[in-house]
């Protein structure tokens, strides 16, 4: 490996632990407001219709802030930064800025007047054939639009930042999101039910918009780039027009992907009450145990592939993302066996409380059975993912996304039926096809990186693979054999402790496999040590 490699990945790695730090504070605060939430609620009907009308603003930010700033603007900005072409990078900031915050404030008005329609024929049909249901969904849905477009400007905030390598402050804005939402439900909750819940969510995308300013100013300020900033969509820039044509089928891809999402809520709202919550609520399970994971290595690796692709260094391109891929199935193999194996405690640790019952815990941890298997391939896909738009690829994953996608629906009203048939929650079916789907689109996706770039040391890759393997067996036979002898005892100490013996066991085993990531790790912190 060469010193430049060395220093890329060292980069990388250090970006990455500052990144999974704030995540996992983000990932604790959103626990802490699913408690929250779900002692006040439970999984009621009233919670499907906030999460419903949850999906309608998160796709609009998705489509159009998330597809322009992961896929496109981030990895011209990087490159333009490292060509040391400043003023052309805060113009290409400034106008796509401008043109977030319009497109999605004018989508953000056509929903709100549709939304009767949005609601009955493509989001919940279930909840439309109750009308107190139906008229609560339309009014949360219309209340959460505000947020589309304030995540939108913090999204681009984001991407500034982290193409600057700052990474904590933006990194911790999910957490003020979820406080934003925490005092909806304990403040507002109360007096307001659970349109407490819907400005709660106004009020976090507000916090997540304001924690960024002081930062962004100053790093303005710095380069002296406020003769960039215009009131304009800069058409007429070649830079801004790249941003575009490389977001088109990005858009397409993310289209596909929420398209599933509301073919599960579409699908979910008439299965039994609380499904929709339960997917819900398994999925964030999964997803806070992947965004600590995959995430914070993705968001700390962009920048980097971004400036090795612009540069030219491709040998360097395919070390660091190998060595991406090494570090994230060494942590998501653990997290996926452990949330299948400890699901019951666990959920009923974390929610068993106030209105959510022994029946909500079977609801919810059934979902995430289905949903944990799938936190490898999630993993994979979403270092793969940035590894391609960092070279201004945004046509390759878009097409095996929008297949997989297209499968995902396939699957997930076959499963949905097959669960059905063998006396299966039918949500599960539903967890399962998402799942599944995301493993084929990693495995799709890493073959053809692996041509590109003529490999992706592939030896490297599997010697991490391997023992990580074995260690996981132990591990999932030491928690079996613990719910086997403490099946007895309280879900606190049966999942805690579980938590203990598995995290004890896999590591451990790492340590006698002498895993170079584990002891690089342990190393690094023994020499700080010293120090102090």
């Amino acid at each position: 490996m060469t010193e430049t490699n060395g220093n890329a990945n060292r980069q990388i790695a250090r970006a990455a632990g500052t990144v999974m730090f704030a995540i996992l504070l983000g990932q604790i605060t959103g626990l802490a407001r699913g408690v929250i939430v779900a002692r006040a609620f439970g999984a009621s009907p009233e919670l499907d219709a906030f999460f419903a009308a949850n999906r309608v603003s998160e796709t609009l930010f998705l489509l159009v802030a998330g597809g322009a700033l992961g896929s496109a603007f981030i990895p011209m900005f990087t490159g333009l930064l490292a060509k040391n072409e400043k003023d052309s990078a805060w113009r290409l900031a400034s106008s796509i800025a401008n043109a977030v915050t319009l497109t999605l404030s004018l989508l953000a008005l056509l929903v709100a007047v549709f939304a009767p329609q949005v609601v009955r024929y493509a989001l919940a049909p279930g909840l439309s054939s109750d009308p107190q249901l139906f008229t609560l969904t339309i009014s949360l849905l219309r209340i959460q639009l505000i947020s589309a477009v304030l995540f939108g400007i913090g999204g681009l905030f984001v991407g500034i930042l982290n193409a600057h390598q700052v990474f904590l402050l933006p990194a911790l804005t999910p957490a003020f999101y979820q406080i934003g939402i925490i005092f909806g439900a304990i403040v507002l909750a109360p007096s307001l039910g659970i349109y407490g819940l819907a400005w709660g969510v106004v009020i976090g995308s507000v916090l997540y918009v304001a924690l960024q300013l002081p930062s962004l100013v100053k790093l303005i300020t710095r380069h002296s780039s406020f003769s960039a900033f215009h009131i304009s969509l800069g058409l007429q820039d070649s830079n801004v027009r790249q941003v575009l044509l490389l977001m088109g089928p990005r858009l397409i891809g993310v289209a596909v992907v929420q398209l599933n999402f509301w073919v599960n809520t579409w699908l979910a709202s008439q299965m039994a009450s609380g499904s929709v919550s339960g997917l819900y609520y398994g999925f964030s399970l999964m997803l806070m145990a992947q965004a600590a994971i995959a995430q914070s290595v993705a968001i700390a690796a962009m920048p980097t592939f971004s400036a090795q692709h612009a540069l030219g260094q491709t040998d360097e391109m395919r070390t660091s993302l190998a060595s991406s891929l090494r570090g994230v199935i060494l942590l998501a193999l653990p997290a996926s066996i452990g949330l299948m194996l400890l699901r019951e405690p666990l959920i009923s640790m974390l929610y068993q409380r106030g209105k959510f019952d022994g029946n909500d815990v079977q609801i919810v941890s059934w979902a995430l059975l289905w949903y944990a298997a799938g936190i490898v391939g999630h993993s994979i896909m979403e270092i793969l993912t940035r590894a391609f738009y960092a070279q201004h690829d945004t046509k390759t994953p878009v097409i095996i996304g929008t297949i997989a996608m297209g499968l995902n629906v396939l699957f997930s009203i076959l499963f949905a039926k097959l669960f059905t048939s063998i006396g299966w929650m039918p949500h599960g079916g539903l967890a399962l096809a998402n799942s599944f789907a995301t493993a084929l689109e990693a495995a799709t996706l890493f073959i053809v990186m692996r041509k590109r770039l003529k490999g992706i040391e592939g030896p490297h890759i599997m010697g991490g693979v391997i023992p990580s393997t074995a260690a996981a067996i132990v591990m999932a036979l030491s928690i079996f054999g613990w719910l086997s002898v403490g099946k007895n005892l309280s879900t606190w100490i049966l999942a805690l402790i579980g938590v203990m013996i598995g995290g004890g066991v896999y590591f451990g085993m790492l340590w006698v496999l002498r895993v170079p990531e584990l002891q690089y790790i342990v190393n690094g912190v023994l020499r700080r040590l010293k120090r102090n």
